[in-house]
């Protein structure tokens, strides 16, 4: 199905107490573009993801999101997104199978894959009856991807996807990407390590939003 989601960032500002963290960002994103926002740790690039997932409120400037042009009601805009981030909890005391289910009651995932092809695709098949507090870190991102990248949503945001994995994993994240994502638009914030984001055609450094 076409991607006709769009986001346009009017003016966006966000500060905590008396700093500014970014200002005056204006950005128009359009449907299926890929888009790489880049900073170091502190820079504000996670602060503006969560802004535009609804995670956060502005201080000034507005966020709208419009699917076939017309303007999408702030609370239905969840229906849109799924999230991968290190700020995103799984439920510690679900198995993997468990977790994949309990998402299933909120969102589809692509292409109506059920749960068996789900937990083939994470890689986890081996620890499909594993309860999530028993799971490395770097399992845990790993279905943190898996659940955000086959999610049916047009918008997908990753938050330094990479993290905790490794060299094998991060083909495996690359193909994901590849083979089920491209449709849809994609938000990575990155500390410049190019495997995250080596698919995206835009680029925008934090450095730009600074006061």
């Amino acid at each position: 199905m076409r991607n006709t989601v769009s986001i346009k960032i009017n003016n966006a500002g966000k500060k905590f107490g008396k700093d500014w963290i970014f200002r005056n960002v204006t950005i128009e994103i359009q449907p299926s573009e890929k888009i790489a926002i880049l900073g170091l740790n502190g820079s504000g690039k996670s602060t503006l993801l969560q802004a535009l997932t609804s995670y956060l409120s502005l201080n000034e400037g507005e966020i709208i999101y419009y699917q076939h042009e017309q303007t999408v009601e702030q609370e239905q805009v969840f229906k849109l997104i799924s999230l991968a981030s290190p700020y995103l909890e799984l439920i510690e005391d679900f198995t993997l199978t468990e977790q994949i289910e309990h998402s299933l009651h909120y969102k589809p995932f692509i292409n109506d894959l059920n749960t068996q092809k789900i937990i083939e695709l994470s890689g986890l098949s081996a620890h499909k009856n594993k309860y999530i507090k028993l799971f490395s870190s770097g399992m845990k991102q790993r279905l943190k991807l898996t659940l955000a990248i086959l999610s049916d949503a047009p918008v997908l945001f990753l938050d330094e996807p990479t993290t905790n994995l490794d060299a094998t994993v991060i083909d495996w994240y690359k193909m994901l990407i590849n083979n089920y994502a491209l449709h849809k638009t994609i938000i990575v914030c990155s500390n410049s390590i190019k495997d995250e984001y080596a698919f995206c055609s835009r680029i925008l450094s934090m450095e730009a939003f600074k006061k």
